[in-house]
């Protein structure tokens, strides 16, 4: 019996407790790794946010336009012996609304540069989509010259009569 005992003994001494250690290793090491995955998500999360703001383009405020009416102009084209004519409206949209007092007083001179341009137009400019287009870059040119203050960001034609 006393060796039984001794053999019980010595198979209790044998089983160290071993495997509760294991495992309390185990889960401080997958505890620290979760930790390091969230960390480093929350970093990363955090960069990215900031930086998209950054991209972000600054709310701009919307420019105030102003359109500003001219009288009709009426000119004879040219090469059609006078027997043609063309009647032309504009209205200007101007960056400034300042510029309006300004386009009243210089009324005459910016009448005088739009009507020499308007002279040696042929009936195929005037008819054509691309000498449309080219002669309101034309006419806001020439009145951008002439301003000191603000410009003309577009021109419109608001009647377009050849007859």
């Amino acid at each position: 019996m006393a060796r039984e005992s001794r053999d019980k003994e010595e198979v209790k001494e044998e089983e160290p407790p071993e495997p509760k250690k294991k495992s309390k290793v185990k889960w401080i090491l997958i505890a620290s790794v979760a930790f390091a995955v969230v960390l480093s998500g929350t970093v990363a999360g955090y960069f990215l946010m900031t930086k998209a703001d950054l991209k972000k383009p600054l709310p701009v405020k919307p420019a105030v336009l102003s359109i500003l009416p001219m009288d009709a102009f009426v000119v004879n084209i040219a090469e059609t012996n006078g027997e043609r004519y063309l009647k032309i409206v504009i209205q200007l949209e101007v960056s400034d609304p300042a510029v309006g007092s300004e386009l009243e007083q210089l009324k005459p001179r910016l009448r005088d540069s739009i009507l020499d341009l308007l002279t040696p137009k042929t009936l195929k400019d005037l008819t054509d989509l691309a000498g449309k287009q080219r002669l309101r870059e034309d006419i806001a040119g020439r009145i951008n010259n002439i301003l000191q203050h603000g410009k003309v960001t577009k021109v419109y034609f608001t009647d377009f009569v050849i007859q």
